[in-house]
């Protein structure tokens, strides 16, 4: 190939185009001639003009080939044309290249004398040395600056530790650790509260930099105020909202002026609240490295404090000790003289005792017999002070409600009543101390210890004059059993009334056939009415056939086996000369009596209607039923199966289970040329909202992978992200769908045995060499209402070079969150990565039916709670 440098440089001498076209004309003129001579020596004929004349009067196609030089003179030139262009075009080309090596050289040359602020714009898509130094730049800018930070971290906690080993009093320290600390990150104000266990409180050791108006509250209790939200949450609080009635700053050339900008740190030592140290500035902001720096002083500052505090309570208790030992002594002497005094006291009362042991006895003997009497009586009696508390209660509260008169003491009497109980007993006291001449009567409720509720009617008496008693006596006793007696004779009552009422067929029967009741309905099945066949046996009344058949059968069944039963039976009914037919669900109920079957009721409902829509409602059902199948038709036919994937990785499985017939999670797999890209989704949702959502996420990134530029997995992540949220309008004001997806998306380069994983709330999980790694997934979702309060980060891209023989796995929540096991918990992702590590010999194969069969076990009969999907692939 000729190169336009060679050209240039003469080493091929090429005629111009003018020769080359004459000479083109010239050797074109030679075909016709020799054409001429040619059919002359053919024909072997003279060669002479007149010959020659009379040749092309008989051959006057000769005359065309006269268009051989022009032809050629043409072509000549067409393809003289093209080669200057391509000299053109290679020159050109030349002096890019040029341009943009010199603009490159320059560039590394600036970086190099460490001016990091040179910008170059690469030259195009094919400018990689440009790019490349781009990033050069921006690598080692980030180290200089990572150095810088750290430099400036270290530097911070040196001045401070050589400050906590200097001083060894609490209020010195404090004062000296705030005056540096504050100006060493360029704040206004400072100070530390330190944490007293027993009063509950931070309670103010030093201050840097702060006016008068700042003692007016100098501790503060834990959980109030910012102080002690930070102390309690033991987290820091990083503000720049400043609270309205929050301290200001005194100034000669400032006046008062609120901070900007506020931090508040937690003193721990050892997981144990030492304190809190505070930092204000009047800039806007708080750098995050200086926040760092305070965090980090922060353990080292609560370590210190703790070590005073203890050395400082050590001292004070080997003071007190020394104090108590002294008395000590000088009360040896005086005990030992009360000794005496007590020893003679002690003969003395040991006389009294024998006596009163004998006036004792008697009293026990008397005491016995009451307690026997009030032990086994049929009422309570119970004796209250002016101020409604119980002094007495007999004994035979066990008896009647479970207690013993001591738990009653306690708080039992109004404990166990209703609010409606108490009140009534607050103003049954109220009007006997009113009106004491009164005996009141009130009825109650109260929870017997055993849990049973039981009826309580009490009597009070007013005889707080008495000397004797000096309280109100009340007498109580249980009436449960009279109230539920009443009870029955009111519900038997309202049964008649509501049967008499009711649009069901009511009847009872004897155990013999003969109608006890029956209500006003069975006139319309029967055409009798019920004043026509009580106490009529069943074959003496006109009845349809299969009801009369339906009450003998049963009668003969719940005699055998007394349980209640329910029947349908398709009724015929004539109205008139119109048939028609009525479907009744009923119910036989068998009736004891003393443990004994007396009667059996029989409960006929009509559920003509309700059957009719029950119809109606299972063609519904079946419609939708079928239009879901369809959807899982086409659903399915989408969707990637193993054996596809299986072309790309022979070793591999899918476990995929929806939770009902078509799904919101969904493996989605693309092979592009040398690059293969594999998704484990999971929708908002499941069954027909997940599937619909689905359908959202798999035709988006197919159009995504399927473009002409090369995306990163995070940059699939973010554009899928931006997709979402235009498809279904989550960027307008009015916007109220949150729904989204979770995803675990990778890029699989094979010829660089690259891996590239970005995970929206998923996992990647890599297990290499018997160790399981992790990379965790980004904690936001795809898609969603988009936060105003802060700005969102793209999706993190892990790169991962990997290796012959390592295995990955990811997956849906669905597998973690599902309820199973003994003790019906979560599966959960550490149950996922035991099994992966426990049993890392196993194929993939093997993995596929472990965690399908571990998964059906610890699910058991309980019921799926959302489709599950895990992936695995061995390199």
């Amino acid at each position: 190939m000729i190169t336009p440098d060679k050209k240039a440089n003469g080493l091929i001498k090429l005629p111009d185009k003018r020769t080359a076209i004459i000479i083109a004309a010239i050797t074109g003129l030679a075909f016709p001639f020799l054409t001429i001579f040619i059919i002359l020596i053919h024909h072997q004929l003279k060669i002479s003009l007149s010959e020659i004349l009379r040749l092309h009067v008989t051959h006057p196609e000769i005359f065309i080939l006269y268009l051989i030089p022009v032809m050629l003179a043409y072509v000549i030139y067409y393809f003289l044309k093209i080669r200057d262009y391509d000299i053109s075009v290679y020159k050109n080309l030349i002096d890019s290249k040029d341009k943009i090596i010199n603009k490159n050289a320059y560039f590394a040359k600036e970086i190099g004398e460490g001016n990091y602020d040179i910008r170059i714009e690469p030259e195009g898509e094919h400018d990689i040395l440009g790019k490349s130094l781009l990033v050069m730049r921006e690598n080692l800018l980030a180290n200089h600056k990572k150095e810088s930070e750290q430099n400036w971290i270290s530097e911070g906690k040196n001045l401070i530790s050589n400050i906590l080993r200097i001083y060894n009093k609490l209020e010195e320290l404090g004062d000296y650790v705030l005056e540096h600390l504050v100006k060493y990150i360029d704040a206004i104000q400072g100070a530390i509260y330190l944490y007293h266990e027993e009063s509950n409180k931070l309670v103010s050791l030093s201050t840097f930099a702060y006016s008068r108006k700042k003692y007016k509250t100098n501790e503060f209790p834990l959980g109030f105020g910012l102080i002690g939200q930070c102390a309690y949450e033991r987290d820091y609080i990083y503000r720049t909202e400043i609270p309205e009635d929050y301290f200001t700053i005194s100034s000669g050339l400032l006046g008062d002026k609120k901070p900007s900008s506020l931090l508040l740190v937690p003193l721990i030592s050892d997981d144990h609240l030492q304190g809190v140290m505070e930092i204000t500035s009047l800039h806007e902001t708080i750098p995050d490295l200086t926040i760092t720096l305070v965090k980090e002083l922060s353990e080292i500052i609560a370590r210190t404090v703790f070590n005073l505090r203890i050395n400082q309570k050590t001292e004070q208790l080997l003071a007190e000790s020394q104090k108590m030992t002294l008395e000590l002594k000088q009360n040896e002497e005086q005990l030992r003289e009360n000794a005496e005094i007590m020893e003679a006291t002690q003969k003395e009362l040991q006389k009294t005792n024998q006596q009163l042991e004998a006036k004792i006895l008697e009293v026990e003997n008397a005491q016995k017999r009451l307690h026997w009497l009030l032990e086994n009586a049929s009422e309570i009696i119970s004796i209250y002070d002016k101020d409604l508390k119980i002094i007495y209660i007999s004994p035979s509260v066990l008896n009647i409600l479970g207690y013993s008169p001591e738990e009653m003491m306690k708080g039992k009497d109004f404990e166990r009543l209703s609010l409606e109980g108490q009140s009534n007993l607050k103003s049954l006291f109220q009007h006997i101390i009113e009106n004491p001449d009164e005996f009141p009567t009130i009825q109650y409720t109260f929870v017997r210890k055993d849990g049973q509720i039981v009826f309580l009617e009490t009597t009070a008496r007013n005889r707080i004059d008495d000397p004797a008693l000096n309280g109100i006596i009340l007498n109580s006793r249980d009436i449960t059993e009279k109230r539920r007696a009443e009870k029955e004779e009111r519900m038997r009552t309202r049964m008649q009334s509501l049967s008499e009422n009711s649009l069901d067929m009511i009847i009872r029967l004897s155990l013999e056939g003969r109608f006890y009741y029956a209500n006003p309905v069975i006139e319309d099945y029967t055409s009798n009415q019920p004043k026509n066949i009580i106490n009529k046996n069943i074959s003496e009344i006109e009845l349809p056939d299969i009801l009369g058949d339906y009450f003998n059968k049963t009668l003969h069944s719940i005699k055998s086996n007394p349980v209640k039963s329910n029947q349908l039976l398709t009724i015929p009914l004539t109205i008139g000369e119109k048939h028609s037919e009525r479907i009744m669900s009923i119910d036989a109920i068998p009736e004891f009596s003393d443990h004994e079957l007396e009667t059996i009721l029989f409960v006929g409902h009509d559920i003509t209607e309700a059957k009719r829509i029950e119809q109606e409602l299972q063609i519904k059902n079946r419609k939708i039923e079928d239009s879901i199948n369809y959807a899982q038709r086409i659903q399915s036919s989408i969707l990637p199966g193993i054996k596809q994937i299986q072309k790309h990785f022979s070793r591999s499985f899918i476990y995929y289970k929806p939770r009902d017939v078509i799904s919101g999670d969904f493996p989605w797999f693309f092979p592009k040329s040398d690059v293969i890209y594999l998704a484990a989704v999971d929708c908002t949702g499941h069954g027909v909202p997940g599937a619909l959502l689905s359908f959202i996420g798999y035709f988006l990134l197919n159009n995504l992978v399927d473009r002409d530029r090369d995306y990163t997995a995070g940059e699939i992540c973010d554009l899928l992200h931006q997709g979402v949220r235009y498809t279904l309008k989550q960027d307008s004001e009015d916007a109220d769908a949150r729904d989204g997806m979770d995803v675990a998306f990778l890029k699989i380069i094979p010829a660089r045995q690259e891996l590239q994983f970005s995970g929206a709330h998923r996992p990647l999980y890599l297990l290499r060499n018997k160790e399981l790694i992790e990379y965790k997934g980004d904690r936001k979702a795809i898609g969603g209402i988009p936060s105003k309060k802060r700005a969102e980060e793209n999706f993190t891209n892990h790169v991962v070079q990997y290796q012959p023989g390592d295995k990955i796995f990811f997956y849906t929540d669905g597998l973690p969150d599902q309820l199973g096991g003994p003790e019906n918990k979560k599966y959960a992702p550490g149950r996922i990565r035991d099994i992966i590590s426990k049993n890392h010999h196993f194929t993939m194969n093997q993995y596929y039916h472990h965690f399908r069969q571990d998964f059906e076990e610890w699910m058991g009969n309980a019921k799926q709670i959302d489709d599950v999907l895990i992936i695995g692939i061995e390199f």
